[in-house]
């Protein structure tokens, strides 16, 4: 009999661990921990965790495990080889990161033959997601900031000239053509583009803003990446007078990212972006949302649109995890994801249930200056805004064949 019971224990005891086992989930994350975008992975980082911290209850009676692997740069080569090691020697369940559209890019063939649900939580190149049936988007594209603001420069800043100034890799180009077809459309005109350099080392950028101000347009259209050539782009706009010169600096949010703002200082003032998030956004989840973060990472830190790519995409792995039971089966998580609705602190989202690619809110902002602080008034919002690229299937945009 004592045999018995013994053995009994022991089977439960056995059952308990599997089911232990079987309730944790590996998301490979994939980020550039070191190198030019540490800054970056670090704020995409912080957004996933804070996500799980702050809906810890959600996630039970799951286990998330974070795995993560240094892509180190925009490379792609890199990226290629920590997805692969991610697949088969981490075997994880779920992919997510990619900052740099490079690097989802060149990852897009392995993230197929691993047969994985990948989230994006940057990369904003348009296409993306048609190079990989398991890729998922929470971040966003270039055409949704870059075309929203293209109709807003007509209409709204009632502008008839612009000059796009662009970083010479996959998202500048995406932002250029997404720019320019809408302010055509509506009655603009671009009389120059101007390539200023790659995403790696911070370029100077005096003689690209030199030859837009000889343009004399009414807009300057710029974008950059995010951090430090932002700061730069700033620091050049104020060091040529462009703006004494009557041309408006505008762009996708890159160009006032949260965490640079403050250190453009007046400079930044009158800044025009239109964007999916800022940490000003005045709204219940984005005020949570901040006041969380700071409480987790210091009072003089503050989230940005990278951080809320992180926290978003956690949001819909930790749905899928639920809606799968912890069994990670991918066409079912893709599944679990056509329509899926978030509350976020950028606003409502969606995913799209034909492109795999995120809806949401646009914001047109304007940098001011307010109690001593650059801060970024909303004076414009564009509800429920789709990529218009693959709307209206604009090439590699266009649906791939089956």
């Amino acid at each position: 009999m004592i045999k018995r019971i013994i053995a009994v224990v022991a089977g439960a005891l056995a059952l308990g661990v599997a089911s232990a086992q079987a309730q944790e989930v590996k998301v490979g994350v994939n980020l550039p921990y070191t190198g030019i975008g540490a800054e970056f992975a670090q704020l995409v980082d912080r957004g996933m965790e804070l996500y799980l911290k702050l809906n810890a209850d959600r996630v039970k009676p799951y286990k998330i495990t974070l795995i993560r692997r240094d892509v180190k740069d925009p490379s792609g080569a890199n990226a290629k080889i920590a997805v692969q090691e991610l697949l088969t020697q981490d075997n994880v369940d779920i992919l997510a990161g990619w900052i740099y559209s490079p690097n989802a890019i060149a990852s897009a063939p392995i993230v197929t033959a691993g047969k994985k649900l990948a989230v994006i939580m940057n990369a904003g190149t348009a296409h993306i997601t048609n190079l990989s049936p398991y890729y998922v988007r929470t971040s966003f594209s270039m055409w949704h900031a870059g075309y929203a603001l293209g109709e807003a420069s007509a209409k709204i800043l009632n502008a008839k000239t612009a000059v796009v100034g662009y970083t010479d890799f996959p998202p500048g180009k995406d932002s250029l053509a997404a720019f320019k077809r809408s302010f055509e459309a509506n009655g603009g005109k671009v009389i120059d583009e101007i390539p200023m350099g790659g995403a790696g080392a911070v370029p100077d950028f005096t003689p690209f803003f030199q030859r837009a101000k000889d343009k004399k347009p009414d807009l300057f259209f710029v974008f950059v990446p995010a951090g430090d050539h932002a700061a730069a782009v700033v620091k050049t706009y104020a060091a040529l007078g462009m703006r004494e010169a009557g041309i408006k600096l505008i762009g996708p949010g890159d160009i006032t990212q949260d965490t640079k703002l403050q250190a453009m200082g007046s400079a930044a003032v009158g800044l025009i972006t239109m964007h999916h998030y800022h940490a000003d956004l005045d709204n219940p989840e984005n005020k949570r949302f901040v006041e969380a973060w700071k409480k987790e990472y210091g009072a003089a830190t503050t989230p940005d649109f990278m951080a809320v790519g992180g926290y978003d995409g956690m949001a819909a792995i930790v749905h899928v995890v639920h809606a799968l039971k912890g069994k990670i089966e991918v066409d079912a998580a893709l599944e679990a994801l056509k329509g899926w609705k978030f509350a976020s602190p950028r606003g409502p989202i969606t995913i799209d249930p034909v492109t795999r690619d995120i809806v949401m809110n646009e914001y047109l902002s304007e940098a001011v200056m307010k109690d001593g602080r650059v801060y970024q008034k909303v004076i414009g919002k564009i509800d429920g805004v789709k990529d218009a690229c693959k709307e209206q299937k604009i090439g590699p945009c266009a649906p791939p064949a089956k």
